[in-house]
């Protein structure tokens, strides 16, 4: 038995062997491929969750700070509604010293007057009395 070939065949032979090759690289590249996107979509998955997670996470930290932040502009509010009810009431129950020491001054020239009244009184009725001692005696 003897095999005979020619050009055209070893062309032939070669080019099927070449397109069996490139076949099977392709194929092993459609492989690799979907491994490749297979880890990748795992990955994504992987990192969609965690910032997902995050998002929850950050989401309940700001709704918790913003319910701080509201207690505290309640409690500042409230703070300042007192402090003007203390400044709208401290006239009523404060006298300032200068006020006192002139209240006090005023009381002591009325209480003056009223002694100075009282000792020409008492010397006007001491004056009659020895007039009326005097007429009788």
């Amino acid at each position: 038995m003897s095999i005979e070939l020619n050009i055209t065949n070893l062309i032939a032979i070669a080019i099927a062997i070449l397109t069996c090759i490139a076949t099977l690289i392709k194929f092993i590249a459609v492989l690799f491929e979907r491994s490749i996107k297979r880890d990748l979509q795992a990955r994504f998955e992987t990192l969609d969750a965690s910032s997902k997670a995050q998002y929850e996470q950050i989401n309940m930290r700001l709704t918790a700070l913003d319910s701080a932040f509201k207690l505290d502009a309640a409690q500042w509010q409230r703070v300042e509604r007192e402090l003007l009810t203390l400044k709208a009431e401290l006239p009523l129950h404060y006298v300032r010293r200068e006020d006192y020491i002139r209240g006090q001054t005023v009381m002591e020239a009325k209480q003056d007057a009223l002694y100075s009244r009282i000792e020409l009184l008492q010397q006007q009725i001491q004056t009659f009395l020895k007039a009326g001692v005097q007429n009788n005696g």
